[in-house]
This record gives C-alpha cells, sequence and structure tokens, in this order.
C-alpha cells in the first residue's frame, strides 16, 4: 500500500531512504532537512529538489522548549501519514511527531536500549560490543525510548572503527531496514514492543570539546577500543611532549616479541611508546600492545606515526615546472569545494575551512581520475592540510613514475554497465604479463547472463599461442623478475594489499559473480567473495612463516617452490574457487597461469585487474579465458609449467592426469565430480533434518560439490520427510538473482540445464518417482524447478551419477544394517552427512571410514582452514585446497647434504 510520507532529516543515509521509498512507490509529501551550511545544501535537499518535491530548511522546529506554530502549521499542511526519520540532529517537536496517522519512526545505529545517546556507534566501539546493529522504533518525547519496530544486527570486529561498522552495515542495512519498516507499517503489520529498561544505557555526545584524554592505565584492548571508538571525531587525544597529539588508526597485536623501535614517553603511560617502522606501539597495563598508524598534532597536521621523530623535517620540495603545475591544480581543485576560503595557504585545513565528509568522495574521484592516484576516503581524511597533500602527491606520484613495481598497468578497454543500482567495470581481454591483450587473431566470443539469456559482453578467446606466451611471461617473473626476489613479508603484504582491494570491490564482484554465473547476489557477497577474500588474507599470513629445518650430521631440509603453476577452475563459484587454489600458490611464492571456466570468466578477469592495482609484479598472475581442449590441455602439456590444479569432471581429470604424467612428471591435485550421501535416522529432529536437507541439495542452485547426491531416509518417517521437503520447495522464490528476496536463481549456462532436463527423464524412464520439479521454468533464462525423487533404486542412473544441480534424490531404507552396503557403494567419496541423535549409532556406520569429509548434523559448512580429502575417485592423489595442507601442495620438499 503506498502512503504519503514526510522525510525528517539530512545526511547521505536520508538520501538514500530518500530514493529507496519513493522507488518503493510512497509519495513523499515534503522533506524536512537542515538549512544551507557555507552555502552548501544537504545532499537529502538536492535529491528532492530534483524530484520537484517541496524542501522546508527550518532553522530550529522549537524555541525555549515549545513549537514553533509557523513551521508546524507549514508541516501539517502536507498531509503526512508517516513520518520518517533517517538521520535527524534537529529536535522535533511532539506536535509534529504524533501529528500523522501512522505516527513517526526514527533509525538508531545501535541494539536499543543500549547506546541511547547521539553518538552510539562511538560507544559500541568503546564499549567494545561484539554485537552492533541499528533499530527503528516508534518516536515518543523521550530520549531514543519509543517502541521497537524493528531491529537487525551485525558483527562488530575487533579492528572495527567508526566508518568501518557503519559503511559495511549500518548505511546499507539501515536503508533496506527504514524501507522494510515502512512496508510493514503500511501492511498493518509492524509490531510496538516496548523497550526495556533492563540493560539500558545512555552516554553523552562524543564531542572535541568534551573528549576526554586517553587513560593510560587500562588493558591495551580497552585503549584500543577507545582510539577506535572515537576515530575520527572527535579523536581520542594525549598530551605528549607538552602538545596535543591525536591518535588514529588502531589496531591490536597479537602476542609476541616487542618490535624494535625508538621510546616515545608518554606521560601516564606504564612504559614509553615505540616508534616502529610500522607505527606507534602502546602498552596497556597488561603488557599487550596496540599500533597506531596515524598521528595528528595540534596545528591539524597529519603523519604517519612511523615518522613521529621526522615530523619536523622540512616537508617541502624542489618541485619541477610539471609539478608545480600539479600543485596548482590541487589548490585549484580545493578552491571549488571550499568555496567560503578566498585563498588556499598552505596551512588550508580541509574540514576546518568548512568542507563535509561528502567533499571527500568529490575529492577522491577527481585526484583517481587526473592522477591516477588510488587513495582510500581513510587516506584522504587524513591528507587535510593541502601543504602535506601536495607534498605526498609529488613523492607518490615520481614513485610511481620511476618504480615499475607500482606502475599502473591495467588498461581502461572496460565493459561498463548500470546494474544492481551501480556502475561495474569489466575487463574482458586476456590478462598476459601485467597487461589486458586480445587473444591471437582477436578471437572472442559472448559470455551469457543465465537470468535472460542475453550476452553479456564479448570475452577474448585464447588460443595454444596466447598459453605459450602467458606461461612465458610466469617464467620470467619467478626467474628473473621481480616476484622472485620479494622476500616472504612483502609477498604476504601484497596478497593482504590484494584482500583489501577485493574487499572494496566486494559489491561490485557480487554483481558480476550473479550476472555471470546466476548466483544469488546475497549468497555471491557472503559466500562467493566474501569467503575469497578470507582465504586469501588467511594464506597471506603464511608467507613469512614457511621454514627451512637445518640439522648436524644429516641433509638440511629446504622448501622451494614449484615456479610456474597452472590453475584450471570450474563454474560453479568462479571466484572462490580460483581463490582456494590461487592464494596457496602465490603465499607459496609461485607464479600463475590460470584458465577460469569459458562461461564464467568475468569474476577472475576482474581479480587480474585487482593483482595489478595491488601492485603485483607483471607476469605473477595471468588469466586465459577459453576451451578447456585447447588452454586447459596446453596447460597440462607444456614442460616449463611445473605444478597443475584442476577442478572439474572425472573424465577430463583422467586426462589431465595422463597428460601430466606423459610430459613432464609434474605435480597434480585433481578435486572431481562427487556423489555424497546425506543419511537421515528415525530419531532425528526432523524440521531440522528437513532444513538441512534442503541446505545440502539446493544450495547455490545444486551446483555444489559437496551436494548431497543421495538421501536415505530411514522408513519410519520417510513420508512425513518427503511431505514436508514439498512444502518447502513449493515456498522457495526462484528468479533473479539480483533481488533480495530470490532463494533460487538460474542454472549457470544452457548445456547444464540441458543435462539437468535429461537427467530427470532418465529418472522418470527408470521408474524413479518424480514428486515435484524436473523441468525448466517456462520463462526467459537458464531457470530450473527445484525437483524431488523418491522410490530411488540403487541400480537406477539417478542412484549412481552426480546431477550437480537442484534434484533431490530419496531412497528409503529400514535400517542400519540394510543400509550400510548401498551408502558405501559411491566412487565418489568425497562427504559423508549424517542426521541423528545417538552417537553410537551413527559412529558405527561403516561408510563414515570411505569419504574425505563427514558431517555430523551439520551441512553445507565450508571453511578455508581444515583440508579436503577423498579415499575413492574424486581426488588423487589428494587435493588439498585449504588450511597448511593447501599450501604444501604447492611447495617441495628438497634435501641439500652440505659438506663442512
Amino acid at each position: 500500500t503506498e502512503m504519503k510520507i514526510a522525510v525528517i532529516g539530512q545526511s547521505l543515509f536520508g538520501q538514500a531512504v530518500y530514493k529507496e521509498l519513493r522507488k518503493d512507490g510512497h509519495e513523499v509529501v515534503g522533506v524536512f532537512t537542515i538549512p544551507d551550511k557555507d552555502g552548501k545544501e544537504d545532499p537529502l535537499a538536492t535529491e528532492a529538489q530534483k524530484d520537484g518535491v517541496p524542501v522546508f530548511k527550518f532553522p530550529r522546529w522549537r524555541v525555549k522548549g515549545r513549537a514553533i506554530p509557523e513551521v508546524v502549521d507549514q508541516y501539517k499542511a502536507r498531509g503526512a501519514e508517516l513520518n520518517v526519520l533517517p538521520f535527524c540532529s534537529q529536535f522535533i517537536p511532539i506536535e509534529v511527531i504524533d501529528c500523522p496517522v501512522h505516527g513517526s519512526i526514527i533509525y538508531h545505529p545501535s541494539i536499543l536500549p543500549r547506546h541511547r545517546g547521539a553518538s552510539a556507534i562511538n560507544w559500541t566501539l568503546i564499549h567494545g560490543d561484539k554485537k552492533g546493529g541499528f533499530t527503528i522504533f516508534w518516536a515518543d518525547d523521550g530520549f531514543d525510548t519509543g517502541p521497537i519496530l524493528l531491529q537487525k544486527e551485525c558483527e562488530v570486529y575487533r579492528d572495527d572503527t567508526v566508518n568501518a561498522v557503519y559503511n559495511r552495515f549500518l548505511f546499507p542495512e539501515g536503508v533496506k531496514g527504514m524501507v522494510e519498516a515502512v512496508q510493514l507499517i503500511a501492511r498493518g503489520k509492524a509490531p510496538r514492543i516496548p523497550q526495556s529498561e533492563e540493560g539500558a544505557t545512555y552516554e553523552g555526545i562524543q564531542k572535541k570539546e568534551n573528549a576526554k584524554q586517553i587513560n593510560w592505565d587500562q588493558t591495551a584492548e580497552t585503549i584500543h577500543n577507545w582510539i577506535r571508538g572515537n576515530d575520527k571525531v572527535p579523536g581520542a587525544w594525549a598530551e605528549v611532549n607538552d602538545s596535543k597529539l591525536t591518535f588514529f588508526g588502531s589496531a591490536l597485536l597479537e602476542n609476541g616479541p616487542v618490535p624494535a623501535g625508538e621510546p616515545l614517553q608518554i606521560p601516564g603511560a606504564c612504559r614509553p611508546g615505540l616508534v616502529t617502522k610500522e607505527g606507534l606501539v602502546l602498552f596497556g597495563n597488561d603488557g599487550k600492545m596496540v599500533l597506531v598508524k596515524n598521528l595528528q598534532f595540534e596545528d591539524g597536521k597529519m603523519i604517519a606515526a612511523s615518522q613521529y621523530f621526522k615530523s619536523s623535517e622540512n616537508t617541502t620540495l624542489e618541485l619541477t615546472e610539471d609539478e608545480k603545475n600539479i600543485a596548482e591544480e590541487i589548490r585549484t581543485v580545493w578552491k571549488g569545494i571550499l568555496s567560503n576560503v578566498s585563498t588556499v595557504e598552505a596551512s588550508t585545513d580541509f574540514f576546518k575551512s568548512g568542507a563535509a565528509s561528502m567533499d571527500v568522495v568529490s575529492l577522491l574521484e577527481r585526484q583517481k581520475t587526473r592522477y591516477k592516484l588510488s587513495f582510500s576516503n581513510t587516506d584522504l581524511l587524513s591528507l587535510i592540510v593541502i601543504q602535506i597533500v601536495i607534498f605526498l602527491y609529488t613523492v607518490i606520484l615520481r614513485s610511481k613514475k620511476n618504480n615499475n613495481f607500482y606502475k599502473n598497468r591495467v588498461k581502461k578497454n572496460q565493459v561498463e554497465k548500470n546494474v544492481n543500482n551501480m556502475t561495474i567495470r569489466m575487463p574482458h581481454q586476456l590478462f598476459i604479463n601485467g597487461q589486458f591483450v586480445d587473444a591471437e587473431g582477436g578471437k572472442s566470443y559472448d559470455t551469457i547472463n543465465p537470468t535472460d539469456g542475453t550476452a553479456i559482453c564479448k570475452v577474448s578467446l585464447a588460443q595454444v599461442s596466447d598459453v605459450d606466451k602467458a606461461i612465458a611471461a610466469a617464467k620470467e617473473a619467478f626467474e628473473n623478475g621481480e616476484w622472485g626476489k620479494v622476500n616472504p613479508r612483502d609477498r604476504g603484504r601484497l596478497i593482504y594489499r590484494l584482500a583489501d582491494l577485493m574487499e572494496e570491490h566486494q559489491e561490485e564482484m557480487a554483481t558480476i559473480e550473479a550476472i555471470d554465473s546466476g548466483a544469488v547476489y546475497t549468497l555471491a557477497l557472503k559466500t562467493h567473495v566474501g569467503m575469497s577474500i578470507q582465504t586469501f588474507r588467511y594464506f597471506a599470513g603464511w608467507c613469512d612463516k614457511i621454514q627451512v629445518c637445518l640439522g648436524w650430521g644429516a641433509p638440511d631440509i629446504f622448501i622451494p617452490y614449484y615456479s610456474v603453476c597452472g590453475i584450471v577452475i570450474p563454474w560453479n563459484y568462479p571466484l572462490m574457487m580460483l581463490a582456494w587454489k590461487t592464494a596457496a600458490c602465490l603465499a607459496a611464492g609461485n607464479t600463475v597461469v590460470l584458465k577460469p571456466a569459458q562461461v564464467t570468466p568475468l569474476t577472475a578477469l576482474k581479480f587480474a585487474e585487482l593483482t595489478a592495482r595491488a601492485g603485483f609484479p607483471k607476469g605473477v598472475v595471468n588469466i586465459l579465458p577459453g576451451a578447456g581442449s585447447l588452454v586447459g590441455q596446453r596447460l597440462s602439456d607444456h614442460p616449463d609449467v611445473r605444478k597443475l590444479g584442476f577442478t572439474g569432471s572425472t573424465p577430463v581429470g583422467k586426462q589431465i592426469m595422463k597428460s601430466c604424467a606423459v610430459s613432464n612428471v609434474k605435480k597434480v591435485s585433481l578435486e572431481l565430480g562427487g556423489k555424497s550421501p546425506l543419511i537421515i535416522f528415525s530419531d532425528c529432529d526432523l524440521d531440522k533434518a528437513v532444513r538441512m536437507g534442503m541446505s545440502a541439495v539446493f544450495f547455490n542452485k545444486g551446483e555444489n560439490c559437496i551436494a548431497a547426491g543421495r538421501l536415505f531416509v530411514e522408513e519410519s518417517i520417510h513420508d512425513e520427510f518427503v511431505r514436508k521437503v514439498v512444502q518447502e520447495v513449493k515456498k522457495m522464490k526462484i528468479g533473479d538473482p539480483l533481488d533480495r528476496s530470490t532463494d533460487h536463481g538460474p542454472q549457470n549456462h544452457k548445456a547444464h540445464l540441458n543435462k539437468l532436463v535429461e537427467y530427470c527423464q532418465m529418472g522418470v524412464k527408470e521408474g524413479a518417482t518424480l514428486v515435484c520439479g524436473g523441468e525448466q521454468i517456462p520463462r526467459p533464462g537458464f531457470f530450473f524447478d527445484p525437483t524431488v525423487f523418491t522410490c530411488v533404486e540403487d541400480s537406477m542412473f539417478i542412484a549412481k551419477e552426480e546431477s550437480f544441480g537442484p534434484v533431490m534424490i530419496i531412497s528409503m531404507f529400514k535400517n542400519g544394517d540394510t543400509l550400510s552396503a548401498t551408502a558405501c557403494t559411491f566412487n565418489s567419496g568425497l562427504r559423508r552427512n549424517q542426521i541423528f541423535d545417538d552417537i553410537i549409532i551413527v559412529l558405527m556406520t561403516p561408510c563414515l571410514t570411505r569419504a574425505g569429509i563427514v558431517f555430523i548434523t551439520r551441512i553445507v559448512q565450508a571453511t578455508i582452514f581444515p583440508f579436503v580429502s577423498s579415499f575413492k575417485m574424486l581426488f588423487f592423489p589428494l587435493a588439498l585446497f585449504s588450511g597448511e595442507e593447501a599450501l604444501n601442495e604447492y611447495l617441495r620438499t628438497k634435501a641439500v647434504t652440505i659438506e663442512y
């Protein structure tokens, strides 16, 4: 139901809520925001005026506690049915709050009743809360005390800052939450849950005027929480060398040796700080350490904490004529933003001169476009004095000009599309030797969007000669390039930087994954991309922990790299499969030539772009979209490839293993097809078993290597289990993977869809009972109806062969004895799943001994830490893609005897 809404508030958050409410069909009858500041109007006002919505900019709503009648009358004239306050810094009188028929709702960035007040995010971090989130509540005449309508929680990570929590969760999910709250009100289903006073807290607003000095007589974690909770505003400060020093960019250090550094006396601290090459190390009263990255002096000058004792050095440079022109251009940009400043001097402070946080975005985009420098918003928030900005720009530009290691090697020939409320930019050429290039002869093909069957873009199609060029580049990078000279710690830093860039582009990469593979966007965001980021961070930490064993009277054991490694990945998890193999390969010090699946090349090519941005030397990472018969075969045959990792079908895996043996007996690891059983005993929690069975089969549209290929359900619960499963299947929303409410997207590509149709036809032909599904859905794209088969006998094709799709195969068993022989006959033993109540029964099941992974009462739980192995035909000899074992797959052990 559409509603007439008054939006009362300000900021980019208010603007985003306003836009989404209009998109949802509601009529915004008026926007009430703050007056212009220094000639700049609030972004909410700008957006509303573009749409022709009346905008009111009242300086105040009340005087001496009483509502201003003229202001209230102008508000009432708009006839709002609901007030929405997304972020509002003004006091709104109760006459306005209670006026609409539906009242007023307010967004608050904490889980009320905890952290009532204006600095809720700051206090969430200062108190070290492990959970954060937001509340949407019904406004009343108290301070954040109204009844609760809706709440959503998020994890608060150890080193989160206010900006990090806000940008990751509170802003995007808060916008969605406000829209959801209005929908509930419109449908008459919005709750009014009274707030409990138990656990309620109210903390004052954090301002520079009232910010207290850091109390050093606390644990390191408490000091860290205070610093990050005040970063960037108002800033955690202390008196150091008779001057006020403000601390930014705090992180807890793991227990370990105290780093080397120059002592810095800090009054009140239990011991002096240490200025190290990484930053300023501070100590809590528990002896643990905190690392601070940036410091700000009273005059506004911001420096890297590692440069504290060098901060008095002159930061002027003898500029060339070109650099003088750049400096003048930077001043002109600042002058355009700081319209109230007559002259931009060397000491001009960006924020003290009237700039707002949204101006940082403008500044960031201008410097990206003009100077090709990659600063984050946080970096620019640090560079607030123009003299320092010009100095650093000049130094970095000179460094980029003279240092090939950080050259911008990414061509701008990208495909742009406006989709999922953002502009995505997709490389579409081969990535060889640090450059995006066309394939030999200009060969290309269309990559298809499975949602509607249309072409996304043309992608270069690698030829054998392109594979040879990529292998030569990878070999050169390893043997003679900079990669071979990078020490392990710096290699880890590069991989960490890559993970950070992936996180910055997480939404863009998830969108690309959704349109190229059909993955549901929310799953792609969390799993396809999210776990890939985690994987690179995990293996980055391994780089400087690969050890050499030395002994007396025996050979010394060295663990060298393989050099050039070939990697061939599948289409079901395009980015995650890349991450699981490539992260370990790079951490071990190898170079990579990777072939993504021909039908899903785009996230791999975006990944290639990010490796260049991160500063990986040319030739270290090479990406070749193309046919397996050409690219994959050439990687298997090439004598300069010393290790090959493959994920795909069993027949192709056999051919690769043969080619690797014939060519140069290269090391090979294979992850092949699987048909894993899920065994459900009668003493299970049936509703839980249904949920787990659904997840085990239909997760990621069934395109899952550890999916439950066949369910064995004990006879006494079989019929009820099937009935409940069918009920749940019918509830699944099938549709556009970019729709946040979609449960089930399209199958990956047309050929796979056709195979699923044939698979189900074979099941019906052999006598299995088709309970539901089994057909393509009549709509554009490659959508397949989630399917359930029962009465499946052991001899049937669908009992033995993997569907790799949303097909649930159910067989009934009488007891554990009749089950054992059947469940253990699978040739593809990736994993076994069991749902039960009696642990003795399950541990006595013989098939437990024949799978590389066993899941007990928890299905489809992936992690980057344990390894995966198999005792049958899924892997040979052992394919390990997680944890330390995965790292060892890309290392070789060598014994060296030295005579002395």
